[in-house]
Formats: structure tokens, C-alpha cells, sequence
């Protein structure tokens, strides 16, 4: 039986970074290279959802959100997001927007987040499952 080096991390965290790791665990997982302003978009639009793409546009580049400077940076990246399959429309009305329910991503209540990785060193891993 092969050892297997095993790390545990606790963290406590705040919800909006529990949602964001969440969103980069996705991207890192599938090879989704996003900006962390681009995160940052994704995590604000995952507790406001759904929502007009007009109005996310200008509440990501609100004083507030500290996200993007104008609009049209939102769209570009939501435009992106979309490509990306991370942001979907809603089907009826596609000016709506939405996180991509495919991932999954927990934003209410206590959330527990239990990944498990393992890292191989021998080649049959790969291509083989």
C-alpha cells in the first residue's frame, strides 16, 4: 500500500472569501484563467443573482464594489465569464444573468467547504481515468 502524505488546513474565513475560493478552486481545477478583479466580479454576481446585466454592470463599477472602474470593464468580463461557461443568461430573458449553476457554488447559511486532492507521482493517473 502506497503512503500518502496527507496535509489538513482549518481556516476560518469570511463568507464572501469562502464563495471566491469556491469560484477559483473551479477555474484552477479546469484551467480557467481569470484576473482577480474577475473573481471578484464572479463572487459579487454569485450573492446578487440573478440580475439584470445592466445593473450588475454598474454595481461592480460602484464606488462601493471597488471592482472595476466603468461599465463596460463588467461586460467585458462577464462577456468573458460567459465564454468560459461560468456566467450564463437566463433563457427567457437574456439580459438576465446568472452564476452557472453547474458550479455549484454554496452562498448561503454556514458553508463547510471539504475538498480532497491528491497529487500522484507516478504517470498512470494521467490519461488513464
Amino acid at each position: 500500500m502506497a503512503l500518502v502524505n496527507q496535509v489538513q488546513k482549518r481556516v476560518k474565513m469570511t463568507k464572501w472569501d469562502v464563495v471566491k475560493f469556491q469560484i477559483v478552486t473551479h477555474c484552477y481545477i479546469n484551467k480557467i484563467v481569470m484576473s482577480d478583479s474577475d473573481l471578484n466580479c464572479l463572487t459579487l454576481l454569485s450573492f446578487n443573482q440573478p440580475i439584470s446585466l445592466t445593473d450588475f454592470c454598474y454595481d461592480a463599477s460602484s464606488e462601493e464594489s471597488w471592482i472595476f472602474k466603468s461599465p463596460q470593464t463588467v461586460r467585458n468580463s462577464v462577456n468573458k465569464a460567459e465564454k468560459n461557461n461560468l456566467v450564463i443568461k437566463d433563457e427567457t430573458n437574456k439580459k438576465q444573468i446568472m452564476l452557472n449553476p453547474e458550479l455549484k457554488v454554496q452562498t448561503e447559511g454556514t458553508i463547510l467547504l471539504d475538498y480532497k486532492f491528491l497529487g500522484n507521482d507516478t504517470q498512470e493517473t494521467q490519461g488513464n481515468n
